[in-house]
């Protein structure tokens, strides 16, 4: 009886362990975003990317860079770069960003 008992007891501690573990926040990191799980279309990314640019074929141009080197654009035709911490990292040779 004592042994099912500490069984049980046992059980329970470890589903409650699991629960919490599972609760916990990811850990948040400066490393860079792992790539997507699938290959990414840059082509049709960038061109949203770009869709309000001034100089599209520039822009298109160097978010195709960016986007297969870091294999991820940014969602949205601007900003967004914490969604791919690598994309928003490039610079250029003269120091400036290089991903629009």
């Amino acid at each position: 009886m004592a042994t099912s008992k500490a069984l049980i007891a046992i059980f329970l501690l470890s589903a409650l362990l699991v629960q919490f573990v599972h609760a916990l926040p990811p850990p948040a990191g400066g490393a860079v975003s792992p790539a997507p799980a699938g290959p990414i279309d840059c082509d049709a990314s960038c061109l949203v990317r770009c869709s309000k640019s001034k100089r599209p074929n520039l822009c298109q141009r160097a978010c195709g860079s960016c986007c297969k080197r870091c294999h991820c654009v940014p969602p949205g035709t601007y900003g967004n770069y914490e969604a791919c911490p690598c994309y928003g990292s490039l610079t250029t040779r003269g120091g400036r960003p290089k991903c629009p």
